[in-house]
C-alpha cells in the first residue's frame, strides 16, 4: 500500500510532511510502541488498561512515518508527527488490513471452532506448502489485533494465508470475517467452550458461523459431518457450497462427503485409494486432519505430496515429551471439555500405566459443574491408573466423587502440589496427561516431573 490509500480512506494529514507524496510506499505497521522502529506507521490501540497514545511522542522521537490518531484524543498527537484523525483506531487498522488483502491473489483461509483451531490450522499450514510458502496466524494472534496482524504480514508472492479466528461473545468472528473475506472457511467443531459467557451450544454455533459473513459467493466452507446443531446454524447464514468431513466409524458419516478410515495401529487415513500418514497422535487430529486435506483439495494441492505431512504445533498442544522414563503428554496450553475428553482417549491408547492431572476448565458457567463431573467419569471409564485434580470448590468436588473408584486419587489446589502425590505414584514406563485451562498455568508442574523418578 501506499500513504495514497490512506489519504483515500482518512482525507488529507495532519503534521510535519507537507507536501505528502502519495505514492510514498506505506511503511510496516506497528501497534506496540516498545518494538516501534523509524518508517513504520504508528497505530496506537485503547484497550481497558493501556492507551498508546500516550507514545505519540515518543513515535515521533523514533521517527516513525506517520500515525493514526482518535478524533478524541488529537491533542495527543505532536505537531511534528504526520497523522490521520479516525474515529477509532482499532477499525482504521481493521480496514488497512482489509485493504490489503484486497490487494494479494493468493487464497485466504479462515479456521475457527470451540477446540483444534491452532492444531487444524497448523495442518491446513503443512498441507498447503506444497503450494509454495504460506502465510499463517502465530501463537495466540486470533483476535481482533492479531488478525489484522497476520493479513499485513502477508505479501502476494506467497501461495496461502491461514487466519485463525477465536472469540469469547457474539460479534467478534464476523468481523474478524469481513477484515480477512475468506476463500475457504473452517469451523473444526462446535463445544463448550465459553458457555458461560454465550449461554448455549446454540449461541456457540451461531458464533462460529459468523465465519461466513465475509465469504464470497463461491467460497466453500468445511465442516465436521453429523452435527446438526451447526448444520442448522450454518444453513441460518450460509447456502453456498459446504463439504462435510467425518471419519467412516462417526456418527453421522453418511451425510459426509470425505469420509476416510481410521487405522490407529498403522497411524494411517485411508481416504478413497489414498494412504496418508497421521502427523498428530489421536482420534480427534485424524478428523482434524481431514479439515485440512479437503482445504488442500479444493487449492489443488497433489494428493501425493500430503500422504506425509510434518507438522509442528505451538508449545503445549500435542506434545510427547520424555523425561527420566516418563512419557508425558503436554496439554498445558488450554482446555474445553471436549479437548479433555479427547485427551484421555488418547491416553487410554497409551501401553503401561497411566496417569492424569486434570486442571479446572474456565468459562463454563452454569454448566462447570456437570461438565468438570463428565471428564472425570471419562478418566474413570478408561480405568486410569491415578488422577490429580487441580481445582477447588463445587468442580473439584464434583471430579473427585465421579473418580472415586479410581486406585489413586487427588485434589490439589495449585500445579505445583500435584508433585507430591505423583512423585509418591509414578514409575519409570509410566505416560503422565497434563490438561488443563491457560489460567490454571500447570505447564508450572513440568519442570518438577524430572524430580519425582529415581536416577537411572
Amino acid at each position: 500500500m501506499q500513504l495514497g490509500d490512506l489519504i483515500a480512506c482518512w482525507g488529507q494529514p495532519r503534521g510535519a510532511l507537507s507536501p505528502l507524496e502519495p505514492s510514498l510506499p506505506l511503511g510496516p505497521i506497528c501497534t506496540d510502541s516498545r518494538s516501534l522502529a523509524a518508517g513504520q506507521l504508528f497505530i496506537p490501540l485503547v484497550g481497558e488498561r493501556f492507551d498508546g497514545h500516550a507514545f505519540l511522542q515518543q513515535a515521533a522521537g523514533l521517527g516513525a512515518q506517520a500515525a493514526l490518531v482518535q478524533r478524541d484524543r488529537a491533542h495527543l498527537a505532536p505537531s511534528t508527527l504526520l497523522h490521520w484523525l479516525v474515529d477509532d483506531t482499532l477499525e482504521a487498522y481493521q480496514q488497512l488490513a482489509l485493504l490489503h488483502r484486497r490487494q494479494l491473489p493468493q487464497p485466504v483461509i479462515a479456521v475457527t471452532g470451540s477446540a483444534g483451531k491452532t492444531t487444524t490450522r497448523e495442518l491446513i499450514r503443512a498441507a498447503l506448502a506444497p503450494l509454495g510458502e504460506v502465510m499463517a496466524s502465530r501463537g495466540n494472534e486470533n483476535n481482533d489485533v492479531g488478525v489484522p496482524l497476520t493479513l499485513l504480514k502477508a505479501h502476494r508472492e506467497q501461495a496461502a494465508v491461514v487466519v485463525e479466528m477465536g472469540m469469547r461473545g457474539l460479534g467478534e468472528i464476523d468481523r474478524l470475517s469481513r477484515t480477512a473475506e475468506p476463500d475457504v472457511a473452517v469451523i473444526t467443531n462446535i463445544g463448550t467452550a465459553h458457555i458461560g459467557r454465550l449461554g448455549s451450544r446454540g449461541a456457540i454455533a451461531q458464533a462460529k458461523c459468523e465465519i461466513t459473513t465475509g465469504l464470497k459467493p463461491d467460497s466453500l466452507v468445511v465442516i465436521p459431518a453429523g452435527d446438526p446443531l451447526l448444520d442448522q446454524a450454518l444453513a441460518r447464514v450460509w447456502s453456498g457450497r459446504i463439504c462435510r468431513v467425518a471419519l467412516a466409524d462417526d456418527e453421522g458419516a453418511a451425510a459426509a462427503d470425505f469420509c476416510a478410515e481410521l487405522h490407529l495401529d498403522t497411524g494411517r487415513l485411508k481416504l478413497g485409494s489414498d494412504l496418508y500418514n497421521l502427523p498428530l497422535e489421536g482420534r480427534h487430529n485424524a478428523r482434524n486432519l481431514l479439515l485440512a486435506l479437503a482445504v488442500a483439495r479444493e487449492l489443488k494441492v497433489p494428493s501425493e505430496a500430503l500422504q506425509s505431512l510434518s507438522v509442528s504445533v505451538p508449545g503445549g498442544r500435542n506434545r510427547r515429551l520424555q523425561q527420566g522414563g516418563l512419557t508425558i503428554l503436554d496439554e498445558t496450553y488450554n482446555a474445553s471439555p471436549e479437548a479433555v475428553l479427547a485427551a484421555l482417549d488418547l491416553l487410554a491408547a497409551q501401553p503401561g500405566r497411566r496417569f492424569a492431572v486434570l486442571g479446572t476448565m474456565l468459562e463454563l458457567g452454569d454448566q462447570s459443574v456437570a461438565l468438570h463431573r463428565a471428564v472425570a467419569e471419562r478418566a474413570a471409564t478408561h480405568s486410569l491408573d491415578g488422577l490429580v485434580v487441580v481445582s477447588s470448590g463445587a468442580e473439584a468436588e464434583a471430579m473427585a466423587k465421579a473418580a472415586a473408584a479410581l486406585p489413586r486419587l487427588a485434589v490439589v489446589q495449585a500445579p505445583e502440589e500435584a508433585a507430591q502425590p505423583l512423585g509418591e505414584w509414578l514409575s519409570p514406563g509410566d505416560v503422565l496427561l497434563l490438561k488443563a485451562s491457560r489460567g490454571v498455568a500447570l505447564e508450572r508442574l513440568l519442570p518438577l516431573l524430572p524430580e519425582l523418578l529415581p536416577a537411572g
